[in-house]
């Protein structure tokens, strides 16, 4: 329940579009960096599909050969990590 409430003080949560957009962002620009760090999962911020989502994580795991984001979650102290090394 504390994500919900959470979400309900913003008076905001993802939807469904918003989702399939961060979805196909992590596929084509983050999985690849997550295949050369060798990575099997995490929790990343949304960053990468742009400023306004800087505050909500994902949670991915990998999956045969690719990864998928099995949860998203708002985070007031989150902040994205460079995978660029």
């Amino acid at each position: 329940m504390e994500k919900e409430d959470t979400e309900r003080r913003l008076g905001y949560e993802l939807d469904e579009e918003e989702k399939a957009h961060i979805r196909e962002l992590f596929l084509e620009d983050i999985v690849p960096k997550l295949l050369k760090h060798h990575a099997r999962l995490g929790n990343l911020s949304c960053e990468f599909a742009g400023d306004k989502y800087r505050k909500w994580m994902l949670q991915f795991e990998s999956k045969g050969s690719g990864f998928e984001i099995v949860d998203f979650e708002y985070d007031e102290e989150g902040d994205g990590i460079e995978l660029d090394l």
